[in-house]
């Protein structure tokens, strides 16, 4: 199962172009039309002075630019404009008293990243919000920054953003479903990946390090989970604004997410463990059938995306309906062939697997009509957006605190500008305000991320700056470099988030372009060098120095979340068990918050292994945990896509024995959740194993005590308990981990501080 089979509908140079197109969403197109405009009104009313401030406004306004819909996009930019003019002109009035001017930017870099609090958007705009008043400090430090009055540079950065917002609000108006399109694009491309990687695990082969493989598998939920997210968020926002059910393409785009949803619930579950189930089938084909209809579904997720693209009919194919029966087939000729118990009940979990997969099938069959999803009793979508002002207030409020990642963001921040200007002052008060502009580039959250943008930073400046030079010996003509620092800027936002150092060398060129308009950029070259290099290392000591916010540190905070978030999934799983199946609001809610909370505690430990050393010593049991996590994740999707409701049968007392130990399985999930989140101090003298409840141990017992004849009578039955048998074991395995943890952590807790 190779690429090329995607590839049959589409040319092979054809496909990357257009997915990149989409997944751009237009930002780049909107840059050019811009900044093309900018230059050429510039050029031909001879004021080529304003095409400095002019750029860095437009640019400071795409940054601030997210996600919306027309009306939410005007709103916005209304936002950015207001919080545009008041720093800009801040800086104006403040730039000549010195220490005044570093106090109130440090102020304003607290306030505005804690706005960040609020939602996605006004994080953007907040951060917008600080780079424009780095561009401000810019366009007064030039030589000719004065000529034309105090206020002229503010007013004309303001020009330029709002030009940019007219294109931005303009753009949202005339096409606003492609951001829609380009995120389920990207959806349903990731999740095609990721249903084939999973498709390797069904390999009948010994000593298979299927541990790695869940490893990697867990990395690239992260993945899927950020794009269903973010499908989601696009599609709410659009449906928020208009009041009513959705029509058209925002309809067909609502319900081809919502299959991408139950897709994804159903490729993530495991109906046992891989390693018997090879042991089991080693001599037979059996897996090899379940691993090529995993594989062409994977490619079926992959076309959707390309007919999404395209806009074309999606045909899922009969490939996948032939490997279905072939695999049936190969089931019924392992079942005239079993003989021992424990390869009858292995081959009952493969049946499962199978109706698993024919029903994932079903779904991709239902691309073909998505907005047939509307017959489904509960369309909503949870809005996740601030209730007014007093809930955007309280947001920022819970970040005030030491232990918010956000807070010491924030602060960190405050620090560096502050420790930016002093430096600038020593080294060269004149034109250094590079370094706080680089200071603030390279200071991000994690560690992690600001190591990798120092260095992506300077590599992607000395690029810049020689090809700089290069452009300004070969082609001295300006109306030539005017355009060439337009193609940077679009360069720039067409790479900024994927391929950062070829961003920041685009952004290079574009300053040096523009500065050679109105004087000669060449005596800039080495300076900006320089200035970046001591920019990012005062960002890099300022990550180490305060208030480091060490991944390693909060893993058990989001280890606990995690263990409740599952104990909610699989509570609302119980429900459905009892009621029969509803695809409502409740279940996917809390199927989210689960997938949410494994991927934020995935993403935290792959940033955690960024980390020096010495703040991770634990790291080993953090892997382990992380693993087991997302397998007790894997085993609850399982039993939500087979949920439905359990009939009595013949057997007193069977079904409320199985709801019974699935309760108590998600009260020790909440008991875990409780241990993690504990004080590493106080756990020094924890006992190292978890007391078992007594009526922990009765539901275990009568469990392990349902394995009959009433297992053939009733599948259904028969999978929930093979299911729970399986969550139970990882959830011992998980407490055994939580103690090794918990145990280190308590003893390291009096160094650590």
């Amino acid at each position: 199962m190779t690429v090329t089979a995607i590839d049959a509908t589409t040319s092979p140079f054809d496909l990357p172009r257009r997915l990149r197109s989409f997944a751009s969403g237009g930002q780049p197109l909107r840059v050019l039309l811009t900044l093309g405009s900018l230059m050429a009104l510039c050029a031909l009313t001879g004021h080529q002075d304003a095409v400095i401030p002019l750029f860095l406004g437009a640019i400071a306004s795409a940054l601030s630019e997210t996600d919306d819909s027309w009306r939410g996009r005007l709103r916005a930019q209304t936002v950015t404009l207001a919080c545009f003019a008041a720093v800009s002109f801040a800086v104006a009035a403040l730039f000549d008293t010195s220490w005044f001017f570093i106090v109130a930017l440090s102020l304003a870099a607290f306030g505005l990243t804690l706005l960040g609090a609020v939602d996605a958007r006004y994080k953007a705009i907040g951060y917008a919000t600080l780079i424009l008043a780095m561009y401000a400090t810019l366009s007064m430090d030039h030589p000719d920054g004065l000529a034309h009055g105090r206020w002229n540079a503010p007013k004309l950065l303001l020009a330029g953003a709002a030009w940019y917002g007219v294109f931005s609000v303009g753009w949202a108006a005339i096409f606003p479903a492609q951001p829609v399109q380009a995120l389920l694009v990207k959806l349903f491309m990731v999740l095609g990946g990721y249903v084939r990687f999973k498709a390797s695990l069904f390999e009948p082969l010994r000593g298979v390090d299927i541990e790695r493989k869940r490893l990697s598998l867990a990395q690239m939920n992260t993945d899927v989970v950020a794009e269903l997210n973010a499908a989601k968020e696009s599609i709410f926002r659009r449906i928020q604004i208009r009041k009513r059910a959705p029509t058209g393409r925002i309809s067909r785009y609502r319900g081809l997410y919502l299959i991408a949803q139950d897709v994804h619930e159903r490729a993530s579950s495991s109906h046992d463990d891989y390693n018997a189930l090879a042991d089991a089938f080693f001599h037979s084909d059996l897996l090899y059938r379940c691993q090529r209809v995993l594989g062409l579904q994977g490619i079926a997720c992959q076309r959707l995306a390309v007919s999404i693209a395209r806009r074309e009919p999606f045909d899922v194919g009969t490939d996948t309906v032939q490997a279905l029966a072939d695999l049936r087939s190969a089931i019924e000729h392992e079942r005239a062939n079993a003989t021992t118990p424990q390869r009858l009940a292995l081959l009952a979990s493969v049946e499962a697997l199978a109706r698993n997969l024919a029903q994932l099938d079903g779904q991709l069959a239902g691309a073909s009509q998505p907005s047939a999803q509307a017959g489904r009793t509960d369309m909503g979508l949870f809005d996740r957006s601030p209730h007014g002002w007093r809930d955007s207030v309280e947001r920022v409020r819970r970040q005030l605190t030491p232990k918010s990642a956000l807070f010491r963001h924030a602060l960190r921040l405050s620090v560096a500008l502050f420790a930016g200007y002093v430096v600038m002052r020593v080294i060269h008060p004149a034109q250094g305000y590079w370094i706080l502009l680089t200071t603030l580039f390279v200071c991000q959250q994690t560690y992690g991320e600001t190591m990798s943008r120092m260095g992506q930073r300077v590599a992607g400046t000395a690029l810049g700056v020689i090809a700089g030079w290069a452009v300004l010996q070969l082609f001295p003509q300006p109306w030539l470099q005017s355009l060439l620092a337009v193609a940077a800027g679009v360069v720039f936002f067409a790479n900024r988030r994927e391929r950062y150092l070829l961003a920041t060398a685009a952004m290079t060129q574009l300053v040096l372009m523009c500065f050679n308009q109105v004087g000669d950029s060449g005596m800039l070259l080495v300076p900006r060098l320089v200035d970046t290099a001591i920019g990012s290392a005062i960002a890099g000591a300022a990550m180490l120095l305060v208030l480091p916010h060490w991944q390693a540190r909060r893993i058990n905070e989001l280890a606990a979340g995690a263990m409740r978030a599952h104990a909610g999934y699989l509570r609302q799983i119980v429900g459905q068990y009892k009621t029969g199946a509803r695809d409502d609001l409740p279940y996917r809610l809390a199927r989210r918050n689960a997938h949410n909370a494994d991927a934020g505690l995935s993403k935290a430990v792959g940033d955690m292994f960024r980390e020096p050393n010495f703040v991770r010593p634990r790291a080993g049991v953090v892997l382990r945990f992380l693993i087991r996590s997302h397998t007790l994740l894997s085993y609850l999707s399982a039993l939500g896509a087979h949920r439905g409701a359990l009939r009595a049968g013949a057997t007193p007392g069977r079904v409320e024995a199985l709801r019974a130990a699935a309760e108590s399985a998600a009260v020790a999930l909440d008991g875990l959740a409780m241990r993690l989140a504990l004080d590493p101090a106080i756990v020094t003298d924890a006992p190292a194993v978890v007391e078992i409840s007594p009526a922990e141990a009765a539901a275990r017992e009568a469990l392990a005590e349902l394995v009959g004849p009433g297992d053939e009578s009733d599948p259904a039955a028969r999978l929930f308990r093979t299911q729970l048998t399986l969550v139970w074991l990882q959830i011992d395995a998980l407490r055994d981990h939580a103690d090794e943890w918990l145990l280190k952590a308590g003893a390291e807790a009096p160094e650590a501080g």
